[in-house]
C-alpha cells in the first residue's frame, strides 16, 4: 500500500451485491481503511452495479464473452485493463460467477480474494450451503480466501462458523451464512488494507493477532 493514497479496491460481482454493500458500509463507517475504485459486473442489469451507482462509484458492465462459466480472452483483457487503469491494490470477488484463469490471475497474483459459503476445504463449488445441509453437518460457515487457479482452493484468510439448526432449511441456513459473510468479509479486507496479513505457503498469519475464527 502506498502511503500517499488510500488502499484501492476493485470489486467484481454478478448478483445483488449484498457483500459489496456490507463492505461499502464498513468503509463509510471507517472500519475498512480503503476506497472502492471500481465495480465491474458480467451482468448488465445486476444489483451490484445499481448499488455502486447509487453510491456514485465507478461501475461498469463488461460483457463476459462466449463462455458460460469463465471470461473469454477478449473479456479477460478488458477486465484486467479496467482494473489496472483504476490502480486497484486488491480485487474483491463479491458473488462473481465466473472462474478466473490464466492471464487474469498472473496480472493480480496474490491480490484477489473471494468469500465462500462454507468452511473450506469442505464443500467447495456451487451451492455450498446446500451441500453442507444435505451432508448433515452440525456446523458450517463461510471462508475468505485468496484466489488461485483451483476451485475455492487458495490460502484461507479467515473463517466464521454458523451452526446448523434442527429446524433449518437450506434457505434459512443460507440466510444466516450470508449474515456471517457480511461480518467476516469487511474484517478480512480491513486486515489486508492495514497490511497485517502475511502469507507463508498455505498459511495466512494475522500479524496483529486479530481473531477471525468462530
Amino acid at each position: 500500500m502506498n502511503s500517499d493514497r488510500p488502499f484501492r479496491l476493485g470489486v467484481l460481482g454478478s448478483g445483488k451485491g449484498s457483500n459489496f454493500v456490507a463492505l461499502a458500509e464498513a468503509i463509510a463507517q471507517g472500519v475498512v481503511p480503503a476506497e472502492v475504485a471500481i465495480v465491474l459486473s458480467d451482468v448488465e442489469d445486476s444489483g451490484i452495479l445499481a448499488q455502486a451507482r447509487a453510491r456514485q462509484l465507478m461501475a461498469r458492465y463488461i460483457a463476459p464473452g462466449k463462455f458460460r462459466t469463465k471470461l473469454d480472452e477478449e473479456a479477460e483483457r478488458a477486465y484486467v485493463s479496467a482494473l489496472q487503469e483504476a490502480r486497484v491494490d486488491l480485487i474483491v470477488l463479491a458473488g462473481f460467477m465466473r472462474v478466473l484463469k490464466g492471464d487474469f490471475l498472473r496480472a493480480f497474483e496474490g491480490r484477489i480474494v473471494n468469500i465462500h459459503p462454507s468452511l473450506l476445504p469442505c464443500f467447495p463449488g456451487l451451492e455450498a450451503w446446500k451441500q453442507a445441509f444435505d451432508h448433515g453437518v452440525k456446523v458450517t460457515g463461510c471462508t475468505v480466501h485468496f484466489v488461485d487457479a483451483g476451485v475455492d482452493s487458495g490460502p484461507i484468510i479467515g473463517q466464521q462458523t454458523v451452526p446448523v439448526l434442527d429446524d433449518d432449511t437450506p434457505e434459512t441456513l443460507h440466510a444466516r451464512i450470508h449474515a456471517a459473510e457480511h461480518e467476516l468479509y469487511p474484517r478480512c479486507v480491513a486486515a489486508l488494507a492495514h497490511g497485517s496479513i502475511v502469507v507463508r505457503g498455505r498459511r495466512v498469519v494475522w500479524k496483529r493477532g486479530d481473531l477471525v475464527v468462530g
